[in-house]
Order: structure tokens, then C-alpha cells, then sequence
């Protein structure tokens, strides 16, 4: 089970690292530290994640957070208004970590369900960067349809591009994401089509995993 975080309150911007879609494991991202982190979600705003429908929580072994969203989704067609068809959230993180260690994000996973009639599209859009550093890439996931069932996606940032927070500063985290539905040639006066990262019986989970690397002491 994951440990529910603090909720926070305030601004912020934020960094990115080249992502890609390839497999990483765990074992190159560093050990974690031994001591509990804490994330307090400072600020969540968007059309995806109106206040209330983003929560946050971390690991026990302090390698990953989550975030679960409950009503982000994406639309068009039938019923949908023109403004349905992009969905973002922006979260800002401080995210806490015990003296002596700094971290980056080395992986994401996206899940979620989609329904998208023959001739319709859809996408899922990333990025992360920290306070005051320079954006410098994101990760795009199409999908075409006709397709319904549940879509799962990854970015992963190889190991020699990874940007991690200064040491010794507070910058805070910032996670852009976006979905986009696109009518296509798909039928808009009788067919829905959408992209969801969320669920009609349960939350979906985004899960960002930790890279963690050891400071060096202060002089």
C-alpha cells in the first residue's frame, strides 16, 4: 500500500530530461535513501484535474510516487463540447528528501481506458522539469482507433540524460501532462470518442519512478 502525502499550497514552474519509450530497470536509478520521504502537492491546476480530483502518494521503499487521477478525460463526438477535446493537468511538487540526497525522475507509467471509433485518434503527452531549470524535452503516446480497452504507456530517460534537483536547493517538481482526442474521419453525429486516465469503477494511477543519487558533502 502507498503512504497518503501532505497537501500543500502554493506556486510554482519547472525540468524535463530527453525521454524515451524503451525498458529501464530499477537497479541503474541509485539506491534510495533509508529515511521516509515526504510530497506535499503544492499546486494542481488544469482542466483535467479540477481541485479535489488529484491525490498523491509515495512508495514505502521510497522508489516511486503516484498520482490518481478521477476525472481526467479527453472527448469528442456526440454529446462533447468543442473545449472537451484537450485535457492537462499541471502538478507542482516539493518534493522532500532526506539530507544528503537528490533525485531525478527516471520513469513514468500511464494507465488509463480509451474508446475511440474507426477513424478516430487520441494521444497522451509528458513532461517534468524543476523550478527554474530549462524544459528540454517531452514523450508522446498515439493511439488510433478503432480501439476500447484499457492503454498503458511508459517514458523512460536513459541514464546519462537524467537531470537531477541541485543539491542543498528547494525547486520544486512540476508534472505537465495532456490528453487530446481527435474526431478523424470517425462518425462525430452519432459515436463518442475519448481518452481517459481515469475509471468508472476506480482511480487510475500514474506512477513516476525515483532516480536517487548522493550528494557531496557540503565544504
Amino acid at each position: 500500500m502507498f503512504n497518503a502525502l501532505a497537501i500543500g499550497g502554493a506556486s510554482a514552474v519547472l525540468l524535463a530530461a530527453p525521454l524515451s519509450s524503451s525498458a529501464h530497470t530499477p537497479g541503474g536509478w541509485g539506491t534510495p535513501p533509508p529515511d521516509k520521504i515526504v510530497i506535499d502537492l503544492v499546486t494542481v491546476n488544469g482542466s483535467g484535474c479540477p481541485a479535489g480530483t488529484a491525490a498523491v502518494a509515495v512508495s514505502p521503499d521510497n522508489t516511486a510516487f503516484t498520482v490518481t487521477y478521477s476525472t481526467y478525460m479527453a472527448q469528442v463526438g456526440k454529446g462533447s463540447s468543442p473545449t472537451d477535446i484537450r485535457k492537462n493537468c499541471q502538478l507542482a511538487l516539493n518534493v522532500h528528501v532526506p539530507q544528503g540526497f537528490t533525485y531525478a525522475i527516471a520513469s513514468a507509467d500511464y494507465r488509463g481506458f480509451a474508446h475511440l471509433e474507426k477513424g478516430a485518434t487520441a494521444q497522451e503527452r509528458a513532461n517534468y522539469y524543476f523550478q527554474g531549470m530549462p524544459q528540454t524535452a517531452s514523450a508522446t503516446h498515439p493511439f488510433k482507433g478503432p480501439f476500447s480497452d484499457d492503454w498503458q504507456t511508459n517514458d523512460t530517460t536513459d541514464v546519462s540524460a537524467l537531470v537531477y534537483k541541485p543539491c542543498g536547493e528547494e525547486r520544486y517538481l512540476n508534472i505537465n501532462t495532456e490528453l487530446r482526442a481527435g474526431a478523424g474521419t470517425s462518425d462525430t453525429t452519432n459515436t463518442t470518442s475519448f481518452i481517459s486516465m481515469d475509471s468508472t469503477d476506480a482511480s487510475i494511477n500514474t506512477i513516476y519512478h525515483f532516480s536517487w543519487k548522493e550528494c557531496p558533502p557540503p565544504k
